[in-house]
């Protein structure tokens, strides 16, 4: 009786081992180990994506920094503050401005201040030994006592005109009209004395720069009567400064012309300070605009340099290459390991460039007395446009790298 050989079960060979997928810290370790062995060709690279970076950080930040230090300053000296003179007649002579027009103004209800300055024909001299016709830009205006109020100025030293001076030959010198004269400080035993419409007239006060009105910086004033008086002044205003409630500054400015002049309102030019120097920002960011240009194709050069950096990091590591594919590595692996190291090297230049453009900003801001302001999302976008940079610029290198096969690389 033949006994049946029992038939065994095929037996199925081993899965081969999938291939080991490296981790985050695995690739940032082999990224940084290509920087650490090259450091002076990855430190020029860096600092090409560091300039451009640091370039778009100080542009972005300096004018935020003046912005602010612009709207502190609206905001302590107030935008509700009007400025008036007489424009152009139809047959284009210059206008007048009638004679006692505050009266007029200060019926305007939402008015809360207004005061007058004349200008004058006469020159202002250190001294009578010098020729009439060097005056150094300064004009001799007359005023009243209000206008420091309305204008929200501050004396420097010594005093301002009042109704106890304002009746003699005593005159207040704006900062640069002082600082032409060559006067810095008031002596109360001693003041000095200029040469003013062809007689002395002694020095009483010093005023702090005047922002919304710098004209009066560059002028030497002196009472209405006293102008009158020794100056022969027709006692017409020429600027009238008026305050008015913030919320209706518009309303005030669309009637002050025909309240000062009734007969003639077209004759009447009036501005608002605060949106000159609004302009004045305006133009600044136009500025600004350019430099953010510049610092982009600053941007565009680092990340030149750092594809030209992979490149050759690429040739001059071929055996590396092809020992690592022979060990086993895949063609993701390459890949990844050569991406990692030109994201790493911008990012190395990115944060120094942020670091650099913040000390910028912060030093300039400082130097103008402006706060400092850096806009988080210059700082958090400088990082991210250098994370970019180095991917698009280590895409082409590490997709070479990732295609030698190990023959070739080790060949």
């Amino acid at each position: 009786m033949s006994t049946l050989t029992p038939v065994r079960p095929a037996t199925t060979p081993d899965p081969l081992p999938s291939p080991r997928r490296l981790g985050l810290s695995d690739v940032l370790r082999l990224g940084m180990h290509g920087l650490r062995t090259r450091p002076v060709r990855a430190f020029l690279s860096a600092l090409g994506v560091a300039i451009g970076i640091a370039a778009v950080v100080a542009v972005v930040g300096i004018p935020a920094s003046s912005k602010q230090a612009l709207n502190d300053q609206l905001e302590a000296l107030g935008t509700n503050l009007l400025r008036a003179g007489p424009g152009q007649t139809l047959f284009g002579a210059d206008a007048e401005l009638p004679q006692n027009v505050t009266d007029r103004v200060r019926r305007i209800g939402p008015v809360d201040g207004v005061a007058e300055v004349g200008a004058t024909d006469a020159t202002v001299r250190r001294t009578n030994l010098i020729d009439e016709q060097e005056t150094s830009g300064i004009s001799v205006v007359t005023a009243r006592p209000d206008l420091l109020d309305v204008l929200e100025g501050t004396v420097h030293d010594g005093t301002f005109l009042n109704t106890a001076n304002s009746e003699y030959p005593v005159v207040v010198l704006g900062s640069v009209a002082a600082s032409r004269l060559g006067i810095s400080e008031i002596d109360p035993k001693s003041p000095p004395q200029v040469w003013l419409g062809g007689r002395w007239f002694t020095v009483a006060g010093i005023l702090d720069p005047v922002t919304l009105a710098p004209e009066i910086d560059r002028s030497a004033l002196v009472g209405w009567g006293a102008a009158a008086k020794h100056l022969g002044f027709d006692e017409h205003p020429t600027t009238v400064y008026v305050r008015a409630e913030e919320h209706a500054v518009g309303d005030v400015q669309r009637v002050l012309g025909a309240t000062l002049n009734p007969q003639r309102p077209n004759e009447v030019e009036v501005s608002r300070p605060s949106d000159a120097l609004a302009a004045k920002e305006l133009t600044d960011s136009a500025y600004s605009s350019l430099f953010l240009g510049l610092g982009g194709v600053a941007l565009l050069v680092g990340g030149v340099g750092v594809a030209n950096t992979m490149v050759i990091s690429v040739l001059e590591r071929r055996r590396e290459i092809g020992l690592r594919r022979a060990l086993g590595a895949t063609r993701r692996q390459i890949r990844g390991q050569f991406l990692a190291e030109s994201v790493l090297l911008s990012l190395l230049g990115g944060v120094s460039g942020v670091l650099l453009g913040v000390l910028v900003t912060a030093g300039y801001a400082l130097s103008q007395q402006w706060p400092v302001v850096i806009p988080i999302a210059a700082a958090l976008g400088g990082v991210a446009a250098a994370a970019l940079i180095g991917a698009v610029a280590g895409a082409y290198p590490a997709v070479r790298a990732s295609r030698l096969t190990p023959t070739e690389a080790l060949a």
